[in-house]
């Protein structure tokens, strides 16, 4: 087989685009998702399209037992995963702390910090026996810094940017490297979960700017998994360009 990246979260958005990506370059792919046809519908284009190999994992990152359990039994030829993609992840809800769904906080909670961590886990331990590998978390601006009404995502992505910083500390003596990537304004099917479906506020994130698209941000996910063996970006965040930060916009649609 080629080299082999696993992506989780890949049935749409940034995972989705970064599948397509990869397998443009001739990696053999293992994808992750909950909604298996779909999962299914993108091995077959993928496979079809670039002529790679594909393995399909139908898993819920928040459920452990099946997270360790799926990846320890992947066949043998699979277990020389080349890079991880932590991709899987979420915000539900843009609510005033005292206002916000428990519900909700529990779901990013358990998404976005356990099934990362626990994906990881997994899968760093197949890298240690080959010492070398890269693990690649999907962070966010937010993780950087808090705004109004992010509460529980904000919190949980910071967690993401601790815990790349501590696998990168970690994992350096197995010779393994870990990127945290931050993305800002990108219009995937995110805001339309946050929102619950609803497309007028969706929508109204991204007036007056041009975002980035899932193509944008699987290019520089590529680009930090294609640099020669000794050279690792550790933390990298982009923004489109009418924003500067977590709470600067430039929406002036005159300039």
């Amino acid at each position: 087989m080629g080299k082999i990246v696993f992506i989780t979260g890949a049935t749409s958005g940034f995972g989705k685009s970064a599948a397509y990506k990869f397998a443009a370059n001739g990696y053999d792919l293992i994808i992750n998702g909950r909604r298996t046809e779909r999962l299914d519908q993108l091995a077959a284009e993928l496979e079809n399209k670039y002529n790679v190999a594909v393995l399909t994992l139908p898993f819920d990152v928040r459920d452990e037992k099946a997270v360790f359990t799926s990846i320890e039994t992947i066949p043998e030829q699979w277990k020389a995963i080349d890079v991880l993609l932590n991709n899987a992840g979420l915000a539900l809800g843009r609510d005033y702390f005292e206002e916000a769904s428990l519900d909700d906080w529990n779901t990013m909670i358990d998404t976005n910090i356990k099934g990362v961590m626990y994906v990881a886990r997994a899968v760093s331990r197949l890298m240690i026996l080959r010492k070398q590998g890269h693990i690649i978390n999907l962070g966010s601006i937010a993780g950087k810094e808090v705004y109004e009404k992010g509460n529980m995502y904000c919190a949980t992505k910071a967690a993401v940017d601790s815990l790349s910083a501590a696998m990168r500390i970690d994992l350096l003596r197995h010779c393994i490297k870990v990127t945290a990537i931050h993305p800002g304004a990108a219009e995937t099917e995110f805001s339309l979960v946050r929102f619950k479906g609803d497309p007028v506020q969706a929508k109204k994130i991204y007036e007056g700017i041009t975002p980035l698209t899932g193509d944008d941000v699987a290019d520089v996910i590529y680009y930090c998994a294609s640099l020669p063996p000794h050279v690792c970006i550790n933390d990298l965040t982009l923004t489109p360009l009418r924003q500067a930060n977590s709470f600067y916009y430039n929406r002036d649609t005159n300039t």
